[in-house]
């Protein structure tokens, strides 16, 4: 059964619970149903020897947890005699029999259900008298690993949470990210290190702080045993969604991970992994969310603890929390001198020039280039998301640059690398090929200057050519007959006092001399400024737009008249043939 059908025949239990629940609700009954159902087929083989385990190992007197998850073959296992399949024998007992077959599950898997808040959807279908045909329709379908992989899978999951948020008109797009830019991001954290990823035995892990559903640990996964079936990947994760959290621990716990690694949680007030760090992160946080709800908390640590904690470089303005993000990340880099760390996250526009020099923005900026952190940005087309249309970029962040790429920056502008979606899924519309994720990777990995069509698509640049200071000018008050009015006392005594409606600033870029550039540009206007040096700010932008703009001269003026003569005798024509 492909994706579609299955997302399909999922759906289709909606016209069940149609009348009893609102259409806002419907995921609150199925999403927690079809994750009991995958985990009732993957468990299945393997049934009839855990309970036989379980009975020996209960009549020994022996803890037998370590011994039914060898027999399940998995990372859990469930000790109740029955199943999704015999639960349908007994309709006057639905209720307690499905109680007691969750019950029989192992801590991890109760806990995904108790995300889930399962039982108040129990008691309510029971309530409605729907539990047993909701448990029969879900009895019905295999979605053993044979018939149904991880992959599809983790697609269907992201498709039924976009529909439900869509009729619930949340934000779907903040639970997953559309697949093709998460292979673009693997392959752009691994491709520097694939000769190392390829060597056997090779353990490596791997850190989404805004997990999901999980779609991009297990991307990152499926791309590493690709390259490497003998590698191992260790995943972590924290998300705030419960019923996305519940998701992503269930196909973690499928995929045999260890599922303490993936905490419930909000990450910038309430860091799941402390003192952890990783070798290789990604993530897709939420841009242009305010983070008021956790600036108590994220303020603290930056006050109290500075550059021992997270937020050290800077805060960025409340109503946009992206950038916490981007420095949670690069606290959690493993030093370099144990191997370095590389992480890709998706930002919006507004982290690339948002606030002036001394803001929180310019700020991280500042922190992340002028220590040779950031590696490449990556310009994605618009309409790539499924809740925004907005432009996206990826950032690429490394300590531990390869020496041909120290101290510089690779743009990529990929704006144009797209092809339209034969059917839109909310607002995205364009989805990268094959072809253009191989492109974009070819581009990043030989760190070249390039062009398409006579258009720049990747340029170099240094780490400085993103910095400028921003000089205070300062001009003379003057009095009424004109003259240069000075300071009466102190360090200004027999000094011209500052006019401040006169005030301005200028912004000088770092790899310029300040006073070239003030003799140049200021003092042919305004003879009688100086530069107050105990105002000059450092600040940081990356005008990214602007350095892949190609100027298209207008068509000559001649041409112009023409087409417009053409136009009005064409019109004049009409008029004429109407009159007659």
């Amino acid at each position: 059964m492909n994706q579609q059908s299955l997302s399909a025949f999922i759906w289709s239990v909606a016209d069940t619970l149609r009348g009893n629940y609102k259409q806002s609700e419907y995921g609150r009954v199925i999403l927690p149903f079809t994750v009991l159902r995958r985990l009732d087929c993957v468990l299945q083989p393997t049934k009839q020897t855990v309970l036989e385990e379980f009975k020996a190992k209960e009549t020994m007197g022996i803890n037998p947890a370590p011994f039914l998850l060898r027999a399940s073959g998995q990372a859990f296992f469930n000790t109740s005699s029955l199943d999704m399949k015999t639960l349908m024998g007994d309709p006057d007992n639905i209720r307690e029999n499905l109680y007691s077959y969750l019950n029989g599950f192992s801590a991890a898997v109760r806990d995904i259900f108790e995300s889930f808040e399962f039982h108040t959807q129990i008691e309510r279908l029971t309530k409605a008298g729907l539990l047993y045909r909701v448990t029969e329709q879900f009895a019905g379908i295999d979605l053993h690993p044979d018939h149904v992989s991880n992959h599809q899978m983790g697609l269907v999951f992201e498709e039924l949470i976009r529909r439900f948020a869509e009729l619930s008109n949340e934000t779907a797009g903040e639970h997953f990210t559309p697949r093709e830019v998460i292979r673009l991001m693997v392959n752009l954290i691994f491709i520097e290190d694939d000769d190392a990823l390829s060597k056997p035995g090779i353990v490596r892990t791997i850190y989404d702080p805004t997990a999901g559903t999980g779609g991009m640990l297990s991307i990152a996964g499926e791309h590493l045993e690709e390259l490497n079936p003998e590698a191992s990947l260790t995943v972590f994760g924290q998300e705030l969604n419960p019923e996305s959290y519940a998701i992503c621990k269930a196909d973690m716990l499928i995929k045999g991970q260890d599922v303490s690694n993936i905490v419930f949680g909000n990450t910038l007030s309430d860091d799941g992994h402390p003192g952890r760090r990783f070798d290789y992160m990604l993530s897709n946080p939420p841009f242009g969310v305010e983070w008021k709800n956790v600036q108590k908390e994220v303020k603290k640590e930056h006050d109290q603890q500075g550059f021992d904690g997270r937020f050290g470089p800077g805060l960025p303005r409340v109503s946009d929390g992206s950038m916490l993000f981007l420095l949670h990340l690069i606290s959690k880099m493993r030093p370099a001198t144990q191997g370095g760390s590389r992480f890709g996250i998706v930002l919006n526009g507004s982290p690339l020039f948002t606030g002036g020099a001394g803001s929180g923005e310019s700020e991280i900026r500042r922190y992340v280039l002028e220590n040779d952190l950031l590696e490449a940005i990556v310009g994605l087309p618009t309409d790539m998301f499924y809740n925004t249309g907005i432009s996206t970029y990826v950032w690429i962040v490394s300590n531990h640059k390869p020496a041909h790429r120290k101290g510089k920056v690779q743009l990529i502008d990929a704006s144009g690398m797209w092809r339209k979606m034969r059917k839109s899924l909310g607002s995205k519309r364009k989805e990268l090929s094959d072809a253009h994720i191989a492109e974009i990777t070819r581009l990043f990995g030989q760190f070249v200057e390039a062009e398409q069509d006579g258009k720049p698509i990747s340029r170099l640049f240094d780490n400085e050519d993103f910095g400028y200071r921003t000089i205070t000018v300062e001009r003379p008050e003057r009095d009424e007959a004109g003259a240069i009015v000075l300071g009466q006392r102190g360090k200004m005594k027999g000094k011209p006092v500052a006019d401040s409606k006169l005030r301005d600033t200028e912004n000088v870029p770092l790899k310029e001399d300040v006073e070239a550039y003030f003799e140049r540009e200021v003092l042919p206007h305004a003879p009688d400024a100086w530069i107050d040096p105990d105002k000059t700010r450092i600040g940081y932008e990356i005008p990214f737009n602007r350095h892949f703009y190609v100027f298209t001269p207008p068509r000559p003026l001649a041409e112009i008249d023409a087409d417009l003569k053409q136009t009005t005798d064409r019109i004049k024509a009409m008029i004429e043939g109407l009159s007659a």
